[in-house]
């Protein structure tokens, strides 16, 4: 058994590449994600039923968040925001099922996930702002602090990272020691407070994604 949580939990080798728990955890969420967007909008209605008027819901709340973060038209940010959100709220949560793991509880999940993050801040700054306008604002208010603003960008991004994957994991690791210790049903009102805890990181994660992309389009430095 790992010891480390930085270990990945190695489940079988696709020829010279070995293929972990977490990876095959997020190929399902990614699968499910994927099946349930298509069954519930395949055949759009007017009059929503069930499962389009949660789909519905959960669009329109993610659109007024990110509209109130970001203050402009969400439609161009909410499918990377949205996704983003929805992938972690499903990562996180996975750890209630029997025999899975969360990803996001393993370093290069949220490592990813943070990369995704950089690359869109960068790319909607650009599409926004265009390429001149765009990079004059790492050297403003003085040229000299181009090293750092550079800085800043790597370490929010080193930051995201780290808090979402610390947090994940440590809850992880705290219940391992109860089950292990106690036994298996009392750890329940842990699983119960570490569903609160992976919705919460879904969220804390998507807003500061929204927050540094807002600041990107409308050329604030951080």
């Amino acid at each position: 058994m790992d010891v480390s949580p930085l270990a990945p939990d190695i489940l079988f080798h696709l020829g010279p590449v070995p293929i972990s728990r977490a990876v095959v955890t997020t190929w399902v969420i990614m699968a499910a994600l994927t099946l349930a967007s298509w069954f519930g909008t395949r055949r759009m209605s007017v009059h929503a039923g069930g499962f389009q008027a949660v789909l519905e819901i959960i669009v329109e709340t993610l659109e007024t968040q990110i509209k109130e973060v970001i203050r402009r038209d969400p439609w161009p940010y909410l499918p990377v925001l949205g996704t983003l959100f929805l992938f972690l709220v499903a990562a996180n949560l996975s750890a209630v099922i029997p025999g899975a793991k969360p990803p996001t509880a393993h370093i290069e999940t949220p490592a990813a996930l943070a990369v995704i993050v950089f690359l869109s801040v960068h790319y909607f700054g650009l599409r926004s702002l265009g390429a001149a306008d765009y990079l004059r604002r790492y050297i403003k208010p003085n040229p000299m602090l181009l090293p750092l603003n550079i800085l800043s960008e790597i370490t929010r991004t080193f930051s995201l990272m780290i808090r979402l994957f610390g947090n994940i994991m440590s809850h992880e690791f705290v219940l391992a020691i109860v089950v292990f210790l106690a036994g298996l049903f009392l750890p329940i009102p842990f699983m119960l407070l570490g569903i609160l805890i992976g919705i919460i990181q879904a969220y804390i994660f998507t807003i500061l994604a929204a927050v540094f992309i807002g600041a990107a389009v409308s050329g604030e430095a951080d």
